[in-house]
């Protein structure tokens, strides 16, 4: 039944810009779906944004609208995300490394002495190892994950982003749950790690871009403290004298990292605050 009012042109009648207002997403997030889906810049499309749009972007740029509305992350629809000035592959088999990761890469990088061994235990992505190697040349960082599904993204970022450092070793990977990937031999003069901190019951765990990540990277025990718990005490033995063991945590738990830190012996214990000022990795020294 007509009632006289005309719908919405074909897609392929629409203007780029047309094509992001009527998408019903924050102009933003459309530019990026609609510049992956059609291959060109987010520059392009402002600068070209009043001409016709081609059918094949047009109706891929509709199907990520439609998964974005559902719920879908941005980072997953595009399998991308930046980090540490680079562009990441992602997927739904690894976290998606957020702005605020960025202060443990910074950290380390201060305090990893010059051809320095450094441990990234579940390192997901491979943002924080990759980013490592690509910072400093000198540092012999090995990555673990439990996940194999993980490690294989993790391979093929450092294979785009780092291949100098696979080559030559000074990049390695481990499979195995924290301390069970390394031998127990194998000591490091700096151990990061960004583990899941999340409570089991948190209602975030239902909500936004959280419902689409990996449950087993995001929670760990009743009180987000299991995972942590277990990189604390399991790492003396794998730190040289001096060495540093660096954690990312949620904003509420500083104080409990660093009273787990005391209890296993670590000393110049305390706490660094992201970008938006909120408590976000504890660190610790062994003891000379």
């Amino acid at each position: 039944m007509n009632d006289g009012r005309a719908g919405p042109p074909p897609a392929r009648s629409r203007c780029w810009e047309r094509l992001v207002l009527d998408s019903g997403l924050p102009r933003l997030e459309a530019r990026i779906l609609l510049a992956h889906a059609s291959a060109r810049s987010r520059e392009w499309l402002v600068a070209h944004g009043d001409e016709a749009a081609d059918a094949d972007a047009a109706h891929a740029f509709a199907a990520l609208v439609r998964r974005r509305r559902a719920g879908e992350p941005i980072a997953y629809l595009t399998g991308t995300r930046e980090f540490y000035g680079r562009a990441f592959e992602v997927s739904p088999q690894v976290l998606i490394p957020r702005p605020e990761t960025e202060l443990l890469v910074g950290q380390v990088l201060a305090r990893a002495r010059a051809a320095a061994r450094v441990l990234d235990l579940g390192t997901g992505s491979g943002a924080i190892a990759v980013s490592l190697v690509c910072e400093r040349a000198d540092l012999r960082v090995t990555a673990t994950d439990r996940d194999g599904e993980a490690l294989a993204v993790a391979h093929r970022n450092a294979q785009r982003l780092a291949a100098s450092a696979l080559a030559s070793g000074r990049l390695q990977w481990r499979t195995g749950h924290w301390w069970t990937a390394v031998d127990a031999a194998e000591v490091y003069d700096v151990v990061a790690s960004n583990p899941p901190y999340i409570e089991v019951g948190d209602p975030h765990l239902g909500q936004g871009d959280l419902r689409h990540e990996p449950h087993g990277a995001l929670a760990a025990g009743a009180d987000g403290l299991a995972a942590l718990c277990e990189i604390v005490a399991g790492a003396p033995p794998h730190l040289r004298t001096g060495g540093w063991l660096l954690l990312e945590h949620g904003h509420g738990q500083g104080d409990a990292v660093r009273a787990l830190l005391a209890a296993a012996g670590f000393g110049e214990t305390g706490t660094l605050r992201d970008a938006a000022g909120l408590p976000r990795v504890t660190l610790g020294r062994k003891p000379e």
